[in-house]
């Protein structure tokens, strides 16, 4: 019993010192002047020591000695101990209200800073400007804002196209990067590659590298809408060079034609067109404009609701799709199933999808309202679908 008694006061006296040890070593770090406070200390032990002690041994042996002796040697401990530690004890009452204003003891995260760099490139001085932020990348190698700032500088004021590839490439090796800002310098360095380098196959690899690192999410997404609409050559070509405009020659005797039928632009042909859509389709499924499009003419041209109605779905099903986007294609559903003549039955669920996939959305509330009116709206297609225009007699103002 008494071995366990030593073992337990022996633990308890190393906790104590451990957390007297700890406090001390953290109130010097924290402190201005850590030599200022140690010497704090010794003065307080000795003004203990030599005041504090002989005061209590008065005051405890009581009569008069305690009562003219113990209690001036009392107050002069107090008042030398006051005198010592009166900084301290103004800062203790004053810090809480300070740090409304200075923000108290708060450690301030470093982190880079880059306006030097930004006033030598607004000057002109873009070597200067890339030497500052090469300062600060040396600091802070992983900082988002320095390498992009950097690549920009590379790509648009020294017109080095492959120094900021370097350098976006770098940033998209680092570990630690979020997936968006990781696609943004992809989408950015694509930019560049069509803006000075005039690469569209450059271009088309930023882009599918996107896709590669991020499968099945909305940034794969965007990128292959991108892909799917990349500029060709003579298109990226066009603002530099300056081409000949050719301007026909107009119609001849405008006023004695007969007929000026063949003078009406020429639509092009729906079934031309719906054939371009399906062999792009086949090189970029996910372009979800000319899917749209198909769509339409699948509806309106061939009046096959339930082939549009397969391209339809088929991009409101695609996973990570803009809300916005889902519900204009489900509209877009219901006006193409009212103007080829379905029913309530085949409309109403069209317009419940709506409800059903974001019933807190302002969409669901705009679909409600439709469906309360979907009565009258089918009538009102029936009734304007029925008028059928008289027959008049031609050529009436030749009489």
């Amino acid at each position: 019993m008494p071995f366990l008694q030593l073992a337990v006061n022996a633990v308890a006296l190393a906790f104590v010192l451990g957390l007297v040890v700890w406090g001390t070593i953290r109130t010097l770090k924290r402190s201005e002047d850590p030599a200022r406070l140690i010497f704090k200390w010794v003065l307080t032990a000795l003004v203990i020591t030599f005041v504090g002690r002989p005061a209590a041994r008065i005051v405890e042996a009581g009569g008069y000695a305690g009562a003219f002796g113990g209690i001036p040697l009392t107050t002069l401990c107090g008042l030398l101990l006051a005198i010592i530690w009166r900084h301290n004890i103004t800062d203790i009452v004053a810090k809480p209200f300070a740090s409304l204003y200075d923000g108290g003891d708060v450690e301030i995260e470093p982190q880079p800073y880059y306006s030097i760099a930004e006033a030598k490139r607004k000057k002109g001085q873009y070597t200067e400007a890339v030497a500052e932020i090469r300062k600060q990348l040396d600091k802070f190698p992983t900082d988002l804002q320095g390498q992009l700032m950097l690549a920009e500088i590379q790509a648009e004021n020294l017109n080095d196209l492959p120094g900021a590839e370097l350098t976006i490439h770098r940033l998209c090796a680092q570990p630690g990067h979020a997936p968006r800002n990781i696609a943004f310098g992809l989408n950015t360095l694509a930019d560049w590659h069509l803006k000075y380098g005039l690469d569209r196959d450059a271009a088309r690899e930023d882009l599918q590298k996107v896709v590669d690192l991020f499968p099945d999410t909305d940034l794969a997404l965007i990128a292959a809408q991108r892909i799917a609409h990349l500029a060709c050559a003579d298109q990226l070509l066009a603002p530099h060079d300056r081409q000949r405009v050719a301007v026909p020659e107009g119609v001849k005797n405008l006023g004695l034609l007969q007929s000026m039928a063949h003078l009406a632009r020429t639509e092009t042909d729906p079934a031309k067109l719906a054939e371009e859509f399906v062999k792009h389709l086949e090189r970029h499924p996910l372009d979800s404009d000319a899917r749209e499009r198909l769509a339409v003419i699948y509806a309106d041209h061939y009046g096959r609701l339930d082939l549009a109605t397969d391209q339809l779905d088929q991009l409101i099903e695609q996973p990570n799709q803009p809300a916005k986007l889902v519900v204009h294609w489900l509209n877009l559903l219901a006006d193409l199933q009212l103007r080829h003549g379905a029913n309530m039955d085949a409309v109403r669920p069209t317009l419940e999808r709506i409800i059903e996939r974001y019933p807190n959305h302002a969409a669901a509330e705009i679909a409600r309202h439709r469906l309360n009116l979907l009565i009258l709206e089918i009538k009102a297609r029936e009734k304007s679908s029925g008028v059928k225009m008289g027959t008049y007699e031609q050529n009436i103002g030749l009489k």
